[in-house]
């Protein structure tokens, strides 16, 4: 169900191929494994030390970093403050940890209000914390970026089409822990959900827990766990733009036998890009036109009502 491609093939190998097996796994399951990604395999290790560090801190600390504080989804969640499983009512069992672009103060988009245009919040006295994570943050900019051109030219578009429409994305990076199982009956990691955006590019710990959901099933599947490899699943807005071609897919986290951690980097077009039925993709148009921003913006209240 969850193909493994290798994005050498795309870059420098069988082009064609590449693009094909991804256009397979958009449609299908709306989940891959991605290898050959040139991701220094020492940036992801450092990343995974910084999220161990954060959420060793002090819980004073990290309430201090409240996402409440931000109108641009940054800072820190804590256990029991979402609900990703909008229908369900259950309580996730994980904390978190949100940046986005490191923008400053009187950066003229801040200063304007723009959505998802905000100022990160930063934990003090932790070295280099903050260099690692927007080192990070940054290669998933570039990672995501590139990998629009192989759907692009899945869907039978120029290979540059997604160009202007994601120079300037809304990206979060956001840092997972789960904790041990407590052996309560009903709990739940992360709910049931499919994701917002475009892509999701995830890396785990190795610690079981992540499951997918066939489409028309009400079956789970385990996500296997290849060393290094990204999970890559497309979110609620691709399939929108490309007009239900492609599929994203219900995915959940239970609470793993022991202590997981997990690295998250969610992707989508510009704020004011509007989000309507690509080209060659139908005629019959399933929805109606939204900008990225106003779609995140309603997905979010529901996760936090």
């Amino acid at each position: 169900m969850i193909p493994v491609l290798n994005y050498q093939d795309f870059l420098s190998g069988d082009k064609q191929r590449f693009v094909e097996d991804l256009g397979i796994a958009c449609r299908q399951s709306g989940f891959m494994l991605l290898t050959g990604h040139g991701i220094d395999p020492q940036q992801i290790s450092s990343t995974f030390a910084c999220a161990r560090a954060f959420f060793a801190l002090d819980q004073v600390e990290k309430d201090r970093l409240a996402i409440s504080n931000s109108k641009h989804d940054r800072g820190y969640v804590g256990t029991g403050t979402e609900k990703l499983d909008e229908k369900s009512g259950k309580i996730d069992q994980k904390e978190a940890f949100n940046i986005g672009a490191d923008l400053s103060p009187d950066d003229p988009r801040v200063l304007l209000g723009e959505p998802f245009r905000g100022v990160n919040q930063w934990p003090a006295g932790m070295g280099e914390f903050r260099q690692t994570l927007m080192g990070y943050y940054d290669s998933m900019v570039a990672l995501a970026i590139d990998m629009h051109r192989a759907l692009a030219l899945d869907l039978g578009l120029s290979e540059d089409y997604f160009t202007d429409l994601i120079d300037d994305p809304i990206a979060i990076l956001r840092l997972l822990r789960y904790p041990a199982t407590r052996g309560v009956e009903g709990d739940i990691g992360a709910g049931a959900h499919s994701d917002y955006g475009s892509l999701t590019l995830l890396m785990t710990d190795g610690t079981p827990g992540l499951q997918v959901q066939p489409r028309g099933s009400d079956g789970w599947v385990d996500v296997p766990h290849v060393d290094g490899a990204f999970v890559i699943n497309l979110g609620d807005l691709l399939m929108r733009w490309s007009n239900d071609v492609y599929v994203s897919t219900r995915h959940r986290v239970i609470p793993p036998a022991r202590e997981r951690y997990s690295i998250a980097f969610f992707f989508q077009p510009n704020a004011d890009a509007v989000v309507d039925a690509l080209p060659g993709t139908g005629t019959d148009n399933k929805y109606a036109p939204v900008t990225s921003a106003d779609y995140l913006h309603s997905r979010l209240a529901a996760t936090y009502a």
